[in-house]
């Protein structure tokens, strides 16, 4: 307890009595009685061959239960094991390397390492650091190229994450990095560390090829990253039916069903090669396992086929369809739960284009504004 408020009263033997009060604070001064503690008790690190003078090898953690005073910043120092100064140890306790270590020579480091506080008199704490020199990477990096597709409003994408690079190292030790060429950078970004795509707001309509790159350190792999954008018009909107999946997840059915419904669905409801099909939003039914997807068709001189004609076609073709995945409904109006005639239901569509949904997988990823049916009866 670091202090006490007490509000004390003086009171006289008068008739009436009469009194008064006084606030005393007590403050709790803190003396040095604690040492630093590493978390953990003790370290284990590994650094490859050949690595640069300066790697980082390990930042320590320490932790002490005086006042700020008596805390940090601490002071470090390597004890023993590094007799050769093969280590340097920074005001951070962030332990680097100061040669260039090679396997054959030595396998393995023991630092005794001292952490001092700075309360008077000093408390201070011990930890040991076993370091091992393993061979240098041997295996390049290994990356899945990806494709994503994004769906927005016209002119009105906020940007956010759109998937994600999936790499792997048959190094057990190798750390990757990812990067993204510069003249790019107006556009996307890379998480260097796990390989997340970010696309800045305000893309334009059209096709993307990234130039990302993983690199373990020593080997450097291209990765093919591919984005397509497509804007979304309001008379599509007006013009959209509704397949409703079973049993089925959104991305489940961007990574394993997407490429091969679409081509089921195009050959089913187009009409004609030239025209086109905009697959608008996929999201989950509140409550239940089913999945929703949202797709209008334009014909090639730029009109939509009315949902009606498109439902028709689907009806027809519904066994094909369900050769790739099974489908629990055909909608246009959904009317559940009004007590009103199919021809006295107005449905209304609505979308969010600032509430992006992202459906990634190793291979493809999905981004697609959220949308809101509403209904209502006419009768």
């Amino acid at each position: 307890i670091s202090g006490y408020s007490l509000v004390v009263q003086a009171r006289d033997s008068g008739t009436p009595p009469l009194s008064s009060s006084v606030t005393v604070n007590v403050d709790i001064s803190d003396v040095n009685d604690n040492s630093p503690v590493f978390t953990p008790a003790n370290y284990t690190a590994v650094i490859q061959e050949n690595k640069p003078v300066g790697t980082s090898i390990l930042q320590l953690a320490v932790t002490d239960k005086d006042s700020f005073h008596n805390g940090p910043p601490f002071t470090f120092t390597i004890l023993t094991g590094n007799e050769e100064e093969e280590f340097t140890l920074d005001p951070h306790g962030v332990l680097r390397s100061a040669v260039i270590f090679k396997h054959m020579v030595a396998t393995e480091y023991v630092l005794c390492v001292q952490a001092k506080d700075s309360g008077k008199p000093q408390q201070v704490s011990h930890t040991y650091v076993q370091v091992r020199v393993i061979e240098e990477s041997i295996h390049k990096p290994t990356a899945i190229p990806l494709e994503i597709f994004i769906v927005t409003m016209e002119d009105d994408f906020p940007g956010g994450v759109i998937g994600k690079i999936h790499a792997t190292d048959q190094d057990v030790y190798d750390v990757l990095t990812y990067t993204l060429k510069s003249e790019q950078k107006s556009l996307f970004k890379v998480n260097s560390h796990d390989g997340k795509i970010i696309a800045l707001g305000g893309l334009d309509n059209g096709k993307y090829i990234l130039n990302v790159s993983v690199s373990d350190g020593r080997f450097q792999v291209p990765i093919d990253v591919v984005v397509h954008v497509e804007q979304l018009l309001q008379e599509m909107l007006q013009n959209t039916v509704t397949i409703r999946f079973e049993n089925v997840s959104p991305e489940d059915f961007v990574g394993l069903h997407m490429h091969g419904f679409r081509r089921t669905l195009r050959n089913a409801v187009l009409s004609q090669k030239q025209d086109s099909l905009h697959v608008i939003s996929i999201q989950p039914v509140a409550g239940s396992n089913q999945l929703d997807m949202l797709f209008a068709v334009q014909m090639h001189n730029s009109g939509f086929y009315k949902p009606a004609y498109l439902i028709q076609k689907l009806t027809n073709a519904r066994r094909h369809l369900e050769n790739v995945i099974r489908i629990s409904a055909i909608l246009e109006k959904n009317c559940s739960g009004l007590d009103c005639q199919e021809q006295h239901c107005e449905q209304s569509l609505s979308i969010d284009s600032h509430s992006l949904m992202t459906y990634s997988t190793a291979r493809i990823s999905f981004v697609c504004p959220r949308f809101y049916r509403n209904v209502r009866c006419m009768c």
